[in-house]
């Protein structure tokens, strides 16, 4: 928490006029949503979004019935020339090439540039220009300014290249410094900031440059103020720590919210009717290899005392590219022959992908039935299962059941428990959740009966609580978090969770909550403004 005396020398800031929002880095608008919740009237001003999938999003939440015909007189090539000009992405990481664009239906470039048109978006941020914000009339209107920079090369997960230098993603904090410097030349600046980031912004390796920012704010005329909030303070049981800094243009002080008790938990955040699809899949375990090797997850779970919060959500999609090991003499699907022990990976869809198995290295295979062929074992699974048999993890505990080798290695520690959600990130479908039989799958199969439980083609003996094998440990499976108990745990109501869902697919939802911002926090912050 950051004291200063600006608190007593200068005023409080409080927004009089109607607000012009512009979001930079905007994915799908969690400010913009904290407005609105607040019931606050705004304008759309503008957006910077290069993301496509983030575009669509933006789109879909906040013009769900607005539509645009301008890009319907222009041919196939036109729409590629001029999307390549914008920088448009796929992968949030680099602009997409004309050769990808070309590779795009004609209808879905329309679409792209009407989104773009529609959300009033500057796509790619090197490109843009001081004079593209049209920030007029400041006697009239007041322009919240927002910028929550990519933090890959900040954050504990990333590589630690920090934000000095311009060419990694978390630089692009400095090409908002020039745009804010064109703006001052132009004698229209932004009258509020505000930033979003994780806390390693303002940590040692980044502090010098953190410093550097703040400095060059105060030459641009901007007074600062910045502090750690955490989700559980503002009313969302996850444990999402981020640093926010609002700065505002003139002699005026602010003052950060105050926390609230936290009174919702984790399991009234959860769905009651949930797709088996979310659920991890229980192969009967005929034996195991290796287990030595893998114990330490289980022995190095972290505890806590925070009773009924998520784990931070994240942005890693992909989850089930997970740790297999194979048993004595499977198969892949009766092509190729692979070694007993040997490390196996396996894809979202068990698919079968053509390549020679080798120790060390990954290839997707399947399991053959037989007494004498052995199994398959999902390494995930059986370390949930075995976490549920031990004791070691409860109903509404939540674990990353998609283990890294660093992972595997004891090096993170998974487990929440009492109904702690941990910091949503882009892979949040890694997160898995333990559920009682009222929770179980939503199936046209699912049959709970007195002596037998039903899923699909899987069936289990009466449920015993020492049972080894088949669909359920102790009454209790773990399954992901779906996207919709995700966006939840973002702040975002369902109507807009729905209107979002609409055009993406589930990795790309759980990406887009684990990339953004906790909608209650962000309402925290500008209520104090307003």
């Amino acid at each position: 928490m950051q004291e200063s005396i600006f608190d007593v020398l200068y005023p409080k800031f409080k927004i009089t006029k109607p607000i012009r929002l512009i979001e930079f880095f905007a994915g799908y608008g969690s400010q913009a949503l904290a407005l609105k919740y607040l019931g606050v009237p705004f304008e759309h001003w503008k957006i910077c979004e290069w993301a496509v999938k983030s575009i669509q999003a933006y789109k879909d939440i906040h013009f769900t019935n607005k539509e645009s015909h301008l890009g319907d007189c222009l041919t196939k090539e036109d729409l590629i020339y001029i999307l390549y000009q914008l920088g448009i992405s796929s992968n949030y990481n680099e602009p997409m090439s004309k050769e990808q664009i070309s590779r795009l239906s004609e209808e879905q470039l329309h679409s792209i540039y009407n989104n773009i048109v529609i959300t009033n978006n500057l796509v790619n941020i090197q490109q843009v220009k001081g004079k593209d914000l049209e920030i007029v009339d400041t006697d009239k209107y007041d322009y919240i300014f927002t910028y929550s920079f990519p933090c890959q090369d900040l954050s504990l997960a990333g590589k630690g290249k920090g934000m000095s230098d311009t060419s990694t993603r978390s630089g692009m904090l400095w090409e908002v410094e020039r745009i804010l410097g064109e703006c001052k030349e132009l004698g229209t600046l932004p009258q509020i900031l505000l930033m979003e980031n994780v806390p390693q912004v303002h940590g040692a390796d980044n502090v010098k440059d953190f410093n550097k920012w703040q400095l060059r704010l105060e030459e641009l005329g901007y007074k600062n103020y910045f502090q750690d909030l955490i989700a559980t303070d503002y009313g969302i049981p996850q444990t999402r720590n981020r640093t926010f800094m609002i700065s505002i243009l003139g002699d005026y002080s602010y003052t950060f919210p105050k926390p609230i008790p936290l009174e919702l938990k984790l399991k009234d955040m959860l769905e009651k009717d949930v797709d088996e699809k979310y659920f991890l899949s229980d192969k009967q375990i005929k034996d195991i290899q290796n287990w030595n090797a893998y114990e330490k997850p289980l022995e190095n779970m972290e505890k806590t005392d925070k009773a009924n919060i998520s784990p931070t959500l994240t942005t890693r999609s992909g989850a089930y590219a997970a740790g297999m090991i194979l048993i004595k003499n499977a198969t892949l699907k009766g092509y190729l022959e692979a070694e007993d022990g040997d490390g196996i990976d396996i894809s979202s869809r068990m698919e079968y992908h053509r390549g020679t198995v080798q120790k060390g290295k990954t290839q997707t295979i399947t399991t053959k039935g037989g007494e004498n062929n052995g199994v398959v074992v999902n390494m995930k699974t059986q370390l949930c299962n075995d976490l549920i048999e031990s004791g070691k993890i409860k109903e509404n505990d939540v674990i990353r059941h998609s283990y890294t080798t660093s992972r595997l290695n004891g090096d993170m520690k998974d487990l929440k428990q009492n109904n702690l959600s941990p910091t949503l990130d882009t892979r949040c479908d890694c997160l898995g959740v333990c559920v009682g039989t009222y929770q179980y799958a939503k199936s046209d199969n699912f049959m709970q009966g007195k002596d037998r439980l039903q899923i699909g083609k899987e069936v289990s003996d009466t449920l015993q609580t020492t049972q080894k094998e088949g669909i359920v440990y102790n009454n209790l499976r773990i399954r992901k978090l779906t996207p919709y108990e995700c966006f939840a745990l973002m702040g975002v109501k369902r109507e807009d969770f729905e209107n979002c869902a609409k055009n993406q697919s589930d990795a790309s939802l759980y990406h887009l909550a684990g990339d953004s911002i906790v909608v209650n926090v962000l309402m925290a912050i500008f209520k104090e403004l307003l």
